[in-house]
């Protein structure tokens, strides 16, 4: 069974979720504030965090930041809001995913399903691919930079996976939230902006061209 740190200050949207996720197979730890959260995951690193942006003491998005600098374990941001600000700052402080206020426990629970899946472990190492000074290889998701390992998220990975299986070739945002996040979402795509954002300044910003109106697309 998978566990779950839930972190939302407001106790009966923490019982409705918490109830939600754990109908959904999921056993399901919570807490009030971003400190108790942070001791939480220390002391049970769950297998995915899902964070509330405003929380007493340390925030969801300072949370995430610390999360992601101890490990890889998806990050969902939930947030009462959809301020841009707030959704950009917990996605560059290394968030996989995001949920606005209200959501059905079951949406929720399907979100954290497909970060679990992208998550899943790597298989082992095999031949790597090359382009330019970075090398990938597909099956055991390790990347390098001019021979020097990267340390990249498992959303990143996913990200750089799709693009070095069609190097060349345009990957639109809709596309990418497919394959990558495993569900189709026609309306905002900054989540793949962001995302896009930090894996260039890992593996170099040259590395992925925009196409302007259409998406982007790794060079060969």
């Amino acid at each position: 069974m998978h566990e779950v740190l839930l972190v939302e200050d407001d106790e009966l949207i923490r019982e409705a979720t918490r109830l939600a996720l754990e109908s959904s197979g999921y056993a399901v730890r919570t807490a009030a504030d971003g400190t108790a959260g942070l001791a939480l995951f220390r002391a049970h690193r769950p297998d995915v965090a899902v964070l509330d942006i405003m929380l007493p003491g340390l925030n969801g998005v300072s949370l995430a930041g610390r999360i992601r600098d101890e490990s890889r374990v998806p990050v969902l941001l939930i947030s009462a809001r959809n301020d841009p600000v707030d959704v950009v700052m917990g996605l560059e402080a290394g968030a996989d995913d995001y949920v606005t206020k209200p959501f059905d426990g079951l949406v929720l629970a399907a979100r954290v399903r497909c970060l679990l899946r992208s998550a899943a472990p790597a298989a082992p190492r095999t031949a790597r691919l090359t382009f330019g000074d970075l090398d990938f290889c597909p099956v055991s998701l390790t990347a390098y930079r001019c021979g020097a390992p990267l340390s990249l998220t498992t959303t990143e990975l996913r990200l750089l996976q799709e693009f070095t299986a069609s190097p060349g070739t345009v990957l639109t945002r809709d596309l990418l939230l497919e394959r990558v996040w495993d569900y189709a979402w026609t309306g905002d795509t900054r989540v793949v902006d962001v995302h896009i954002r930090r894996l260039r300044a890992k593996i170099g910003h040259d590395r992925i061209e925009t196409v302007r109106g259409f998406g982007y697309k790794l060079r060969p």
